[in-house]
């Protein structure tokens, strides 16, 4: 499998309940900084700007999260197809008393390239296929539609 593009951040008082556990609905939450930074980092390196909606997502909670822990969210494409992805995330606890793998919550998307006027699917362009090779897995690389 790909090595996974990953992003670091603490939780923040906002973000917890009266018991200083991370509140469920702050985990997609977390997702979509992830996501939004692998956009970013893909951005960066030259991949055009591009609309995606999430379809489904879906939260496997494990351990719980708290506060002021530092984070570590991994993401690897799973699939690309014509016009959708499937991406899995895993939330690990990050801090000098974290294990190496102390994973918290796995998250799974599908999301879809959309034009942004008619509401309707497109087809994702190569030039994203190919920014985002490197975190692809390996099993996903022939993939065509998903």
């Amino acid at each position: 499998m790909a090595d996974p593009f990953s992003h670091r951040f603490r939780v923040r008082y906002s973000e917890v309940d009266p018991q200083a556990v991370v509140f469920n609905s702050r985990y997609l939450e977390y997702a979509d900084v992830v996501v939004s930074e692998f956009f970013r980092a893909r951005r960066a390196e030259g991949m055009p700007d591009i609309e995606f909606h999430i379809r489904k997502a879906e939260v496997d909670y494990l351990r719980p999260i708290r506060l002021e822990e530092l984070v570590e969210g991994r993401l690897t494409v799973l699939r690309i197809g014509n016009s959708s992805m499937q991406m899995r995330m895993e939330l690990h606890g990050a801090g000098e008393t974290s294990g190496e793998n102390d994973l918290r919550a796995e998250i799974a998307l599908v999301q879809v390239h959309i034009d942004l006027d008619s509401g309707e699917p497109r087809r994702i362009p190569d030039t994203v296929r190919q920014a985002f090779g490197p975190y692809i897995a390996e099993t996903a690389k022939e993939t065509v539609d998903v």
